[in-house]
């Protein structure tokens, strides 16, 4: 039978091309809101609430999927996930009203939620702890280069074709995915027919073995008994909505602080995102070096996040004040860039604390309490840009610190949560 060598970065290989899809799908609405906008008689405040339906939904898909994937497994669960998100991708094309929007809005949260809980769990069944944060900031590449990919992708498709066809082309992305990832994901690292004896020796070296204490399934009630799982919570909570201030609204703060038309925001949105990418290998890559090095998984995790904080910060404060378009989105580049280094961290912390089959709830439940944050912030935007930007940056610059007491305060040592069994 063939062995395929490096197994496991084909699959968060073909996880991150999962991402690049979904950050297609997510941010082709607001790089096309100034024309769909004008022409369906759309305000910001329609498209605040349109991000309010994407977001609730979102948020209870990261709950429900985190189950989902540890009920059926990351194999059956990404396909799950990814038609319905891509469908729902398709479905923007057929409507012309709020309501309708706001429908088809909330149906691809549902289902794009599931690639982030999803991808944590795959990274913990096919990394060891060493590489566990390069896999993350793999995954969480994909998502920046989607975020690149994006604004001038469907700018140039919208030219074309229009807003309502450019929905119908890349919807079609997410269902050819599900080919090659049924194809090289056949099972579990323990089970793989094409996996090398070495690499699975290397994957299951780290974790505990079937039926273990650290294998107990725990319902959600259990896992908020322990302060990890609200260390995560609460972290993300703060520092996720940083990033999702300029996903949502980076299109429309060029449009109205600049004049820029869809082209123009094709050609100017998707530099921040390069320093995302960047971000995401550099904080994925970094903690792991230390690792491997000899630090601790608690020294290393926690050097790196507070390192991408203190990027973050000036950052956001100087974007503030930023006068040209090419300065705005280089610093907005910086900001992501930390970002990125941090989330890539947070995002492994669920299988640093907890064991497999309770990395995809915990990983869950850390979503959903992001996107509570991300709407609680999205709500206020309207009214806080009314006549400036200056606090929409202020806003993002005052949560770094938020999320950095949360982790410290609540983490503890990041270690394995010794896990009792329910009484």
């Amino acid at each position: 039978m063939k062995k395929v060598r490096g197994l496991r970065w084909w699959i968060v290989g073909l996880v991150a091309a999962a991402t690049v899809v979904n950050y297609i799908h997510r941010s082709s609405l607001s790089v096309m809101w100034p024309d769909i906008s004008k022409e369906l008689g759309m305000t910001k405040e329609d498209y605040s609430a349109i991000i309010t339906s994407f977001m609730i939904f979102y948020a209870i898909g990261q709950s429900v999927s985190g189950k989902l994937f540890d009920k059926i497994g990351t194999r059956l669960g990404f396909v799950v996930s990814i038609v319905v998100w891509s469908v729902s991708a398709g479905l923007h094309s057929v409507v012309s009203s709020l309501a309708g929007l706001n429908i088809v809005r909330a149906t691809l949260g549902l289902g794009e939620a599931g690639n982030w809980p999803g991808a944590a769990k795959s990274n913990a069944e096919w990394f060891p702890a060493k590489e566990r944060a390069l896999a993350q900031g793999i995954f969480n590449a994909g998502a920046s280069l989607g975020a690149v990919i994006a604004a001038p992708m469907v700018a140039l498709i919208y030219v074309y074709l229009g807003w309502k066809i450019t929905f119908v082309v890349i919807s079609l992305f997410g269902l050819l995915w599900i080919i090659p990832w049924l194809f090289m994901n056949r099972a579990t690292p323990d089970k793989h027919p094409w996996i090398t004896d070495e690499e699975r020796s290397l994957i299951l070296s780290d974790r505990p073995k079937t039926g273990a204490p650290g294998e107990q399934v725990l319902a959600v009630r259990a896992l908020l008994g322990y302060k990890q799982t609200w260390a995560i919570v609460v972290s993300r909570f703060f520092v996720d909505p940083v990033w999702w201030l300029f996903v949502n609204w980076l299109p429309i703060y060029l449009a109205e602080q600049f004049g820029f038309n869809v082209k123009e925001i094709g050609y100017f949105a998707w530099v921040p995102y390069v320093g995302a990418a960047a971000g995401s290998l550099l904080g994925g890559w970094i903690s792991g070096h230390y690792i491997g090095k000899g630090w601790s998984v608690n020294k290393a995790r926690k050097t790196v996040i507070v390192a991408g904080s203190i990027v973050m910060m000036p950052a956001l404060l100087a974007s503030a004040y930023a006068a040209t378009p090419i300065a705005a989105v280089c610093m907005i580049a910086i900001v992501l860039f930390g970002f990125q280094v941090v989330i890539n961290n947070i995002q492994t912390l669920p299988s640093d604390y907890f064991s497999g089959a309770n990395v995809g709830m915990v990983a869950g439940l850390g979503g959903t309490s992001a996107i509570i944050g991300v709407l609680i912030t999205s709500w206020l935007v309207p009214a806080m840009t009314k006549t400036s930007y200056v606090p929409f940056f202020l806003l993002g610059a005052s949560l770094v610190p938020l999320s950095l007491i949360a982790l410290f305060s609540l983490g503890g040592r990041v270690q394995k949560v010794e896990v009792k069994k329910p009484v």
